[in-house]
């Protein structure tokens, strides 16, 4: 056999062997535990949907799923932490809806929303909930905005970060309702609502999930939704849109993507079963009954859509003249 040919052999057979291989170790994914990063504080809306899901993918994947909170900087901490690791479907992000609202806050962002991501599904779509502090004299949308117009500065409202849809949420109601409130961020939902409860704040726009419990409990007054339609959790809250606002519309959404170059076979499996996940009685009932429409897209949908969210906060930014910092 010729020298050059047999080069030529021997070269086949190594691109084989490497593809063989592999082909054979994305097959046998996984086979270690997988962590889930949650940009935000434990008992979060993030955290509470990553927890519903986390344990019923391990089943599907035969490996556990572990839940690694990193709260910060409007999610940008645990945001990045995903986009640096290896691209081999091992670290996941639950990402919140300032991955298409963070552009819109800050200047230089440590990572790109679509370029440094691999979009794998979005798993819910919830709106938020417009919540008070008892004290406040106030038990409708209208109410709430006669009060605050003739007390400017005197209402403080929380907010999981700056830059959160929460707290662009907020922004957008301050600029059509022509009111003076104070933002305070914090780190996560959870503190936020903790000091809404104690009355050390005295609005927030709630997500569903971490709202309702306290509005039910009778601890939080809801005065709207922040959704165009009502939310089945709860039924007799109003929209903002409908109580005073004509046209208001923003909400909340979570979704699972992995660092850019994940493998397509990774990705397609991972959304396969949390699509599957998301069906599931158990799951979809938990979700509906907290406020929390399933999604499960594709990789694809889920893609435009992101590319829709970060296009239409940038003209809310706009309009209500925040500029990133």
């Amino acid at each position: 056999m010729p020298h050059q040919l047999t080069n030529r052999v021997l070269l086949a057979g190594l691109l084989c062997v490497a593809t063989a291989q592999n082909g054979f170790a994305q097959s046998s994914y996984p086979s270690r535990a997988i962590r889930m990063v949650v940009p935000s504080s434990a008992g979060g809306g993030s955290d509470i949907v990553a927890r519903i899901i986390a344990p019923k993918l391990s089943e599907r994947l035969g490996q556990q799923v572990v839940v690694d909170n990193r709260p910060g900087a409007g999610t940008l901490i645990g945001g990045d932490v995903v986009a640096k690791s290896a691209p081999d479907g091992y670290t996941l992000l639950m990402a919140i809806s300032t991955l298409a609202t963070n552009p819109v806050i800050y200047k230089k962002m440590p990572y790109d929303a679509l370029r440094d991501f691999a979009p794998i599904t979005q798993v819910t779509s919830l709106p938020n909930i417009l919540v008070v502090h008892p004290s406040v004299p106030a038990r409708t949308v209208r109410e709430l905005i006669a009060f605050a117009r003739a007390h400017p500065g005197q209402l403080s409202y929380g907010s999981p970060g700056t830059g959160t849809n929460p707290h662009l949420a907020m922004e957008l109601f301050r600029s059509m309702a022509k009111v003076n409130m104070v933002h305070i961020p914090y780190k996560g939902s959870a503190p936020a609502i903790i000091d809404l409860v104690a009355g050390h704040i005295t609005v927030m726009a709630a997500t569903a999930l971490t709202g309702i419990p306290h509005v039910r409990s009778g601890r939080l007054r809801a005065l709207g939704v922040t959704s165009a339609h009502r939310t089945a959790a709860a039924p007799d809250v109003p929209t903002i849109a409908e109580a005073a606002l004509p046209g208001y519309d923003a909400v909340q959404w979570y979704g699972v993507l992995a660092p850019a170059h994940t493998p397509g076979n990774i990705v397609a499996k991972l959304h396969g079963d949390i699509a599957r996940i998301l069906q599931s009685p158990d799951v979809k009932d938990r979700l509906l009954g907290d406020g929390a429409d399933p999604v499960g897209n594709t990789p694809e949908e889920f893609t435009r859509f992101i590319e829709s969210e970060t296009a239409k906060w940038a003209k809310v930014a706009l309009d209500a003249g925040i500029k990133p910092e």
